[in-house]
């Protein structure tokens, strides 16, 4: 059996791309998926700021094309992004939430709700209301999962699992890590991933 985590946060558009391209390793019989829910806002305050610096002064021709690029990726997975009026958007509530949802079992449910109610929806998923809409949407008790997501049990494993990636050399979302120590960042390296896992198999 093959080990394979999935940091993520739901905030970043090629994180959903990516979230959606991992289902099909996920599915494999060879490979154990832990999904590992942060902060990205927490890597980049941390230790990736060129974040912000180039969402401050960007490039004008590569953002044009990133955006291209981004498009062309949504239609090659098949799902819809669009430009949020809330960006970047506080997800420290959903992404708590994460864990509940893994403590469910219902976290790929989940997450595609929050993705989807942020990238294809352009709603706020810092506001409370749409906090509750996603856990109602995956099947989840709202008011329990409320009062958990605000309990500080799950307020430090977010923390937790923030500077786990750093710690481990991750800079942003998605990072993966295939048995161990064999990291992959970024949505276009899930090919990437999937060769390494064929080439390795018995």
């Amino acid at each position: 059996m093959r080990s394979l985590e999935f940091y993520f946060d739901c905030s970043s558009p090629w994180t959903y791309l990516a979230f959606e391209s991992i289902q099909p390793i996920a599915a494999r019989p060879d490979v154990d998926l832990t999904y590992k829910p942060i902060l990205v806002g927490g890597v980049f305050n941390s230790i990736n700021p060129s974040v912000y610096d180039n969402r401050t002064n960007p490039v004008p021709a590569k953002a044009r094309y990133q955006q291209k690029d981004l498009q062309d990726w949504a239609r090659l997975i098949g799902i819809r992004i669009g430009q949020p009026p809330v960006f970047p958007v506080n997800s420290v509530k959903v992404m708590r939430g994460a864990f509940v949802a893994i403590e469910q079992d219902c976290l790929v449910a989940y997450a595609r709700a929050a993705f989807a109610r942020y990238w294809g929806e352009l709603a706020d998923i810092s506001r409370d209301e749409e906090v509750m809409a996603i856990a109602q949407a995956a099947g989840l008790d709202v008011p329990t999962f409320m009062q958990l997501i605000a309990e500080p049990a799950h307020k430090a494993r977010l923390r937790e699992t923030t500077d786990e990636l750093m710690a481990r050399g991750g800079f942003g979302s998605p990072t993966m890590f295939l048995d161990g120590d064999d990291m992959y960042f970024g949505n276009d390296r899930v090919q990437l991933l999937a060769a390494t896992l064929d080439r390795r198999a018995p």
